[in-house]
């Protein structure tokens, strides 16, 4: 194990000028071989995409460099020395910075004590007494590299979810990283932060930090990538240089076949009005009204720049939050919705931007979320029709191409995308009339887009 002192050196040993370099790396799961012999480098100063389709096993590699999980096999080197982390707090001592997938906030606690959270600056002199003042500075300092122009003392509970993932991302810069790993950090925010992203990441790579960079976002890995490492069903499925970097030939290497069977969408809209909503006002903007309509058979797009209120539309037409003004039609009939259930009953299904917060309970199976929307289908003479209950989540499973080694499977131990796929399942499952869906791609990769 290496001292603050040899820490401090490190950057004088190399390891054919790897900074981290990961050798026949395994890691086993209950059911579940997620890794298989994986390698992987990065160079000091490098920006290094790994891409993969939902459970490649991305997630969990880098979890593994972040001291989350510990491998089953092979050897982690930093600088050219086998290292060992054991955990978060080793990974922090080695300079590795984590910004994961899913939000990992207290959103109880303002910006300033997120970003230091447990390596809070101490007043010289006075024992145990935390700098605040400092804190607050430095994270106002740290904000604007960001382009995050909110008040280090505002709760994180206030803040959008596009901002809130501004706030994981200066967290991992104040950690003055060595290795910086994002995953999936674009997911939440608009193109002007993406674009204010890119640029911070860049000058950081240009400081000498070595950057892992996952997305499913194509157009970004290209645009940002020094160098490409793609997964496949947990083992390296190709590498790919600066000049190489193609969306067709990442996706070739990510599923093993051509890019022409992807796309195409057949258009089966007709002139019936499914859904519709006349002079709608949230409690967000109470003096701006909304018309929209929905054919059956069509799909609406519904666009905004963060915080122009797209999300609390779509909660208040589905009962989460109370509308102030405004009518809403199902099929040419006035219905009132007033509670989510009263959206269930009358045929409306909203996968939630938030998943994690709003879209499904983790510690449950994949059977259990996918039906607990529509229980009172599942019973016969006031008794639960279990055999119901495994056909319909089977059938879903199976149609959406969820990695799962059984139905009882915990749904946290899924990838991030094949969360999502869950989250969807639930709502098809019901077979609704309107489907309301608030960032659905979030965490998807291409194919299953």
């Amino acid at each position: 194990m290496y001292n603050a002192t040899e820490l401090s050196s490190m950057s004088a040993r190399t390891d054919d000028g790897y900074l981290l370099k990961l050798k026949d790396i395994s890691k086993v799961f209950p059911g579940i071989k997620a890794l298989s012999g994986v390698d992987l480098t990065l160079r000091a100063g490098e920006i290094l995409a790994v891409v993969g389709e939902n459970g490649a096993g991305k997630s969990t590699l880098m979890k593994v460099i972040g001291g989350v999980y510990q491998p089953d096999g092979g050897q982690i080197l930093i600088d050219g020395e086998v290292v060992e982390i054991p955990n978060v707090q080793r990974a922090s001592e080695f300079r590795i910075a984590f910004v994961h997938q899913e939000l990992n906030l207290s959103d109880n606690l303002d910006i300033a004590a997120n970003v230091y959270l447990g390596r809070e600056p101490k007043v010289p002199y006075v024992f145990g007494l935390v700098d605040r003042k400092r804190i607050y500075q430095d994270t106002r300092n740290i904000l604007q590299k960001v382009n995050l122009s909110a008040d280090p003392r505002l709760l994180v509970r206030d803040l959008s979810i596009g901002s809130q993932q501004m706030v994981e991302i200066a967290r991992a810069l104040s950690l003055d990283a060595r290795i910086l790993i994002m995953d999936e950090p674009t997911s939440s925010l608009s193109q002007t932060e993406t674009d204010k992203l890119f640029s911070v990441l860049r000058e950081i790579r240009d400081r000498g930090v070595g950057v892992i960079y996952i997305s499913h976002r194509l157009g970004e890995v290209k645009a940002l990538a020094d160098r490409v490492t793609v997964l496949r069903d947990g083992k390296n499925a190709g590498e790919l240089q600066r000049h190489e970097i193609d969306p067709d030939r990442i996706i070739r290497c990510m599923v093993g076949r051509d890019t022409e069977k992807y796309y195409g969408l057949e258009h089966a809209s007709s002139d019936d009005k499914r859904f519709e909503i006349r002079e709608f006002t949230t409690s967000q903007y109470p003096n701006e009204s909304v018309d929209l309509t929905v054919h059956s058979g069509e799909i609406l797009v519904l666009a905004g720049l963060i915080g122009a209120g797209r999300t609390e539309l779509l909660h208040a037409i589905f009962g989460i939050d109370e509308a102030v003004t405004g009518s809403v039609c199902l099929d040419g009939e006035r219905v009132s919705i007033r509670n989510p259930r009263d959206a269930i009953r009358t045929g409306i299904g909203l996968v939630p931007e938030d998943r994690k917060q709003h879209g499904l309970i983790l510690e449950m199976a994949l059977e259990d979320n996918i039906t607990l929307p529509g229980l009172p289908l599942y019973q016969k003479a006031g008794l639960m029709d279990f055999t119901a209950m495994t056909s319909i989540s089977r059938k879903m499973i199976k149609e959406l191409s969820i990695r799962a080694h059984s139905i009882q499977q915990v749904v946290e131990t899924l990838s991030g995308g094949n969360q999502q796929n869950v989250v969807l399942a639930k709502w098809l499952a019901l077979n609704p009339k309107v489907l309301l869906l608030d960032e659905p791609t979030r965490g998807i990769d291409v194919v299953a887009k």
